[in-house]
């Protein structure tokens, strides 16, 4: 290795921002139990509310805002809890949707773009209605579902719709949605908290105990601190333009080595590239590129050391040449030029290799 480690996995998360750590460490003077009534637990509760406010308006969110551990968890309530009776979920949803949403919801197909397939959506809707889970950004491809399309048609069928925005929350505009779920650990803040966006409670059983009723357990005000300094910063909002064009040159890099870019034609959000280097074990292409010094996704779980088949690709139809050899390339604020010339170097390396032992 004759570099410093390049990290290229910020969709899985991203370091902590400095603005982010400094919230937090100042919000740490006030430890007490912001639920609590006294004069510490009074505090407490400002730098709770305060954070709360600034979310909202960093997100151009008017509604209200739950704390979370994450992402996850917000999927999990709405999917338990939403005030309608029938589940429609993507097909290329995030793995913890599906399993909240259960094996009786239906399941949308997307196309070989990655993108929902609208006659199936309004078919589903017609059944009665639904919460529809349609996230935003798919976080192994980067595709960017058409959420304003969708979000009419799923409110003119009077059902809600649940986006899963942890890619896209401090990137780009949120959808006008009716629950939207975000995490802070995606955009610079701490790991261990998201928030729910709720746009009307009325439509959401409560479960007693903090959060307006609507979640249990002691609240963490410095880590909501932290969430919300890490928006305010504006770092990925501010760094897309110039994302875009590393991505731009990733893909043009890859495509130069005769491997693929996935979901290329599709709209993409600017700081994740999906990449295939048809023949090569994935597995294999992992530890390669870790031992060269760069972090870098599969974009898929692994169960007892196995990896396993992205369910994305799958349901976008995708060749299993190219589904066994997927990396996700994902970027964040301080990535730059360089970093991305040094991976595609080593991406064409490991490239011509194989084309000398296939010659």
């Amino acid at each position: 290795m004759t570099h410093p480690r390049i990290y290229l996995d910020h969709a899985a998360t991203t370091p902590v921002l400095a603005e982010a750590r400094v919230a937090m460490v100042e919000a740490l003077d006030h430890w007490a139990n912001p639920s609590s009534p006294h004069a510490e637990g009074r505090a407490a509760r400002a730098v709770l509310e305060e954070a709360r406010s600034d979310i909202a308006e960093a997100l151009g969110w008017r509604h209200d805002v739950i704390f979370t551990s994450g992402a996850s968890e917000a999927v999990e309530m709405v999917a338990a809890r939403a005030r309608v009776a029938g589940r429609v979920v993507g097909a290329s949803e995030h793995a913890i949707v599906p399993h909240a949403m259960g094996p009786e919801a239906t399941v949308l197909p997307v196309d070989t773009h990655g993108l929902i397939r609208l006659d199936a959506l309004d078919e589903a809707l017609a059944a009665g209605p639904a919460l529809a889970a349609i996230q935003q950004v798919n976080n192994e491809t980067g595709v960017v579902q058409p959420l304003e399309e969708i979000a009419a048609r799923v409110r003119a069928a009077g059902s809600l719709l649940l986006a899963d925005c942890a890619q896209s929350a401090g990137k780009m505009p949120l959808p006008d949605a009716d629950f939207i779920a975000v995490s802070a650990h995606k955009l610079g803040g701490p790991p261990g908290i998201g928030a729910l966006l709720v746009r009307d409670l009325g439509t959401l059983e409560p479960s007693g105990g903090q959060e307006k009723g609507y979640r249990r357990g002691t609240q963490d005000a410095p880590a909501a601190a932290g969430f919300a300094a890490a928006l305010a910063g504006g770092a990925f909002r501010n760094a897309m333009p110039r994302l875009a064009e590393l991505r731009r040159r990733l893909d043009e890099g890859v495509g130069a080595t005769g491997s693929v870019v996935i979901a290329e034609e599709a709209p993409r959000i600017a700081n994740i590239g999906a990449i295939a280097m048809p023949g090569a074990d994935q597995a294999s292409l992992l530890v390669q590129f870790d031992l060269a010094g760069f972090a870098v996704s599969a974009g898929s779980a692994c169960s007892s050391g196995k990896m396993k088949e992205s369910a994305v690709l799958r349901a976008m139809g995708a060749d299993p040449a190219i589904a066994s050899s997927f990396l996700r390339v994902s970027f964040g604020p301080d990535t730059s030029e360089a970093d991305v010339d040094a991976f595609l170097a080593q991406w064409t390396r490991i490239a011509g290799r194989r084309a000398t032992r296939a010659a």
